[in-house]
């Protein structure tokens, strides 16, 4: 049976007395509130780590992750983070290929490879990100533009590495504009790329792979889209910042 995520994409925010209190918060409201069947990765900038980390300690199903890693494992790469180091830290995922990456720093599928290659051999969980921006959707050829991303990037991995990915798909056209995709559009989605996923290691494997659903997923919506079949959580941006909605999203399941 696949895992139900929820993951907190904190992105370019918060100061460290806010992460502090954010933290804080949402680890209080996940004890008190006996969560058990969902896990949940807090994903915050760089410089939150050891704090987060810190007061998350050893809750049950509560993991830390990275919003990013280098596609080298160490050396002269100013301002780059190895996945090494977010390990030693005490991360246990990494998102991999946020369409901001890929849009504003031109991440390539070629170099996402080099990345979850790095992230599997440090023992973290990709997260790894596909989807398309509204010219694609609108030309109706977003299922191969996706399906595309999935081949370029994981179709080279072993089947006992492929096992171990995450798989997020974000429409870009409803990343922080307050548009979502309908939960039937969500279903249609995720279900053709478990299809995919299935053409090259087999239905078994797909069927074990977790799909979350990135796009301004908030309370209101989070349950309708979460009853899908192929829908196994989200990858939550804006609503990943306030405690309540974040925890909201949670017991959406």
């Amino acid at each position: 049976m696949r895992k139900k995520i929820v993951a907190g994409n904190w992105k370019m925010n918060l100061t460290f007395e806010e992460g502090q209190k954010l933290t804080t918060e949402i680890v209080n409201m996940y004890k008190d509130e006996n969560i058990k069947d969902v896990t949940v990765v807090l994903n915050p900038p760089f410089v939150h780590l050891f704090s987060v980390k810190k007061l998350v300690g050893n809750t049950p199903n509560l993991f830390l992750g990275g919003q990013n890693c280098s596609d080298k494992a160490s050396g002269a790469f100013t301002g780059e983070t190895s996945a090494t180091m977010l390990k030693s830290f005490g991360a246990e995922y990494v998102i991999i290929g946020h369409s901001e990456r890929r849009e504003y720093f031109k991440e390539s599928n070629e170099l996402l490879t080099a990345k979850v290659k790095q992230a599997l051999e440090n023992g973290l969980t990709p997260i790894f990100c596909c989807g398309e921006p509204l010219e694609i959707r609108e030309a109706g050829t977003h299922e191969d533009y996706v399906k595309n991303q999935l081949t370029e990037s994981l179709f080279g991995l072993s089947e006992e590495d492929f096992a171990k990915i995450v798989i997020a798909y974000e429409p870009i056209w409803a990343i922080g504009t307050g548009k979502t995709a309908s939960s039937d559009q969500a279903q249609e989605m995720h279900k053709a790329l478990r299809d995919h996923l299935a053409s090259k290691y087999g239905q078994e494997a797909a069927d074990n792979t977790s799909i979350l659903y990135g796009g301004s997923c908030n309370p209101a919506n989070a349950k309708d889209i979460f009853s899908k079949a192929d829908v196994d959580g989200g990858l939550i941006g804006g609503a990943s910042l306030k405690s309540r909605d974040f925890m909201d999203i949670i017991n959406s399941f």
